[in-house]
């Protein structure tokens, strides 16, 4: 079983305070920035100093933050997103939980990413190493449960 930590997600308020915090004050290094203005939100990946090189090569072993472009209050937890693991087979990392008694929140239909939650209701999202499989059933035309 492939599995490799990518990064951990966590929604912020203000950019500025943020970078500041995390890079100035912590001492991350900013390896990356995507504005989505469809999306209406920006994704900032940072690294700790001697995870550069990782982050370079395989984008992993770092902090997302994600900035919502329209204000919105995280209660409940909810500025803190999710953990992320690249796996070598979608298809059988899902099928494999799924016989242990997992629900797949939302399945791999594209062949790309899945999501799943932990008995402490920590999203955890799986994604496809490499390019994405191609499409097949039963995740195709499986529906989400619940949320992630």
């Amino acid at each position: 079983m492939g599995m490799q930590y990518l990064h951990t997600m966590v929604r912020v308020k203000d950019i500025d305070a943020s970078l500041d915090f995390y890079c100035n004050k912590l001492g991350l290094v900013e390896m990356e920035r995507y504005d989505n203005e469809k999306g209406r939100f920006t994704l900032i990946f940072l690294a700790a100093p001697d995870d550069v090189d990782v982050a370079k090569s395989e984008r992993a072993a770092m902090v997302e933050l994600t900035y919502n472009w329209d204000p919105e209050d995280y209660d409940g937890g909810r500025n803190f997103g999710h953990l992320a693991y690249r796996v070598d087979n979608i298809y059988e990392s899902c099928q494999r939980m799924m016989d242990k008694g997992v629900t797949i929140n939302r399945p791999p239909r594209d062949g790309r990413m899945a999501f799943v939650r932990s008995p402490d209701g920590i999203s955890i999202e799986l994604l496809q190493r490499g390019d994405a499989l191609p499409s097949a059933e039963p995740w195709a035309s499986m529906e989400n449960t619940g949320n992630w």
